[in-house]
């Protein structure tokens, strides 16, 4: 929109220096300082259509001088034109500012803008024409109508992207189901009956990996539109991890989320809970604690083993072992949180998930 607006401008412009060059010897008071207003104006111009077009230039200070510009523009009028002018020295080139309004703030922003614009436009004028009114009738309502649009466009654009990502993300679903189907899940099943078999220690073996093959093909069968839809109860969910080992501390109601971040924030749990396991021993005793405070959900997992010495996740991750990296971080970077570890050698292991939550009744 900004590249549409930017073509506006240039008409703008041009309806400016024609209709200022039409008038010229009738109507320039002090001709020297319209020029120089003219040519300023020229020089803003290109400068906003090259400063508009990348994202990261786009900041208040340069929509407030934009307007600005169109301000001191309308405020010169009368001294550089003769008295009894009903245009203005701008005239329509001080509607690309108010259109910028629009564009990035939606119709307050275009009211706003169109507003100062109007007010500027009257106190330079001795009197207001039908055909003035108009003009400033045609911006009042024009501009408004214009950031309604953008707010709309904005919103189908987000709407539009999310359902390409739910879509790339079911597809990829299914093709690691195949994957999973044709490879894992039977060499777990295989696992299970020769487990089984053999009995002793591989029996134990093998009712691991039917446990896990149940787990798996649950996960790998589930329903997208379950996964993208309803909410969840996360306090629920992390209740379930409690175990003679573990001890989950949750608050006295319900934290409802979507059940996608209710799912993937109980796995990152069940990673560190996992690591807990794997790196302290068995028996070892962990605590889970929920918090839900104003903007965010923090679950915290604390163990007392022998801790992560320094650099040794970063060492881990530079040799490809990801599980951390991708098992818990990357969790919460996919939902937009932050997963931070607190640890030294000999005083156990503290990891805090960080979820960003819109503000939301609580039940």
């Amino acid at each position: 929109m900004f590249r549409a607006l930017a073509v506006l401008r240039l008409v703008f412009l041009v309806n400016m220096l024609a209709l200022n060059a039409y008038r010229w010897d009738t109507s320039m008071d002090r001709p020297r300082a319209a020029l120089a207003v003219l040519v300023g104006l020229t020089a803003w111009t290109v400068f906003a259509v090259w400063a508009y077009d990348e994202q990261r230039r786009r900041s208040t200070a340069l929509f407030v001088a934009d307007l600005a510009v169109a301000l001191a523009a309308i405020l010169a009028t009368p001294y550089v034109k003769v008295d009894n002018v009903h245009a203005t020295l701008p005239g329509f080139w001080v509607t690309g500012a108010a259109l910028a309004w629009a564009v990035h703030w939606n119709w307050p922003g275009g009211l706003l803008a169109a507003a100062v614009v109007s007010l500027a436009d009257l106190s330079v004028r001795a009197d207001v024409s039908q055909g003035n009114y108009g003009n400033i009738f045609l911006l009042m309502v024009g501009c408004p109508v214009v950031g309604y649009c953008a707010g709309l466009l904005k919103e189908m654009a987000t709407a539009r992207d999310r359902a390409e990502r739910q879509a790339a993300a079911a597809a990829e679903r299914t093709r690691l189901a195949r994957v999973v189907h044709d490879g894992v899940l039977q060499v777990l099943s295989l696992v299970q009956r020769r487990g089984l078999e053999l009995g002793g220690d591989a029996a134990e073996l093998g009712r691991l990996a039917g446990e896990q093959e149940v787990a798996l093909r649950a996960l790998v069968q589930q329903s997208d539109t379950a996964a993208f839809g309803a909410s969840g109860d996360l306090s629920r969910a992390l209740s379930s991890l409690q175990s003679p080992t573990v001890t989950v501390a949750v608050p006295g109601r319900t934290v409802l989320l979507p059940s996608a971040v209710v799912e993937e924030m109980t796995a990152a749990v069940r990673a560190c809970l996992d690591n807990v396991t794997r790196h302290v021993g068995e028996d070892a005793p962990a605590w889970v604690l929920v918090e839900e405070l104003d903007d965010s959900v923090v679950v915290t997992v604390r163990d007392e083993g022998p801790g992560i010495p320094a650099g040794r996740l970063e060492t881990a991750q530079e040799e490809g072992r990801l599980g951390v990296c991708q098992s818990i971080r990357g969790r919460l970077e996919d939902l937009g949180g932050t997963a931070t570890v607190v640890s030294a050698p000999g005083r156990g292991t503290e990891w805090e998930l960080t979820l960003p939550v819109p503000a939301r009744p609580r039940s």
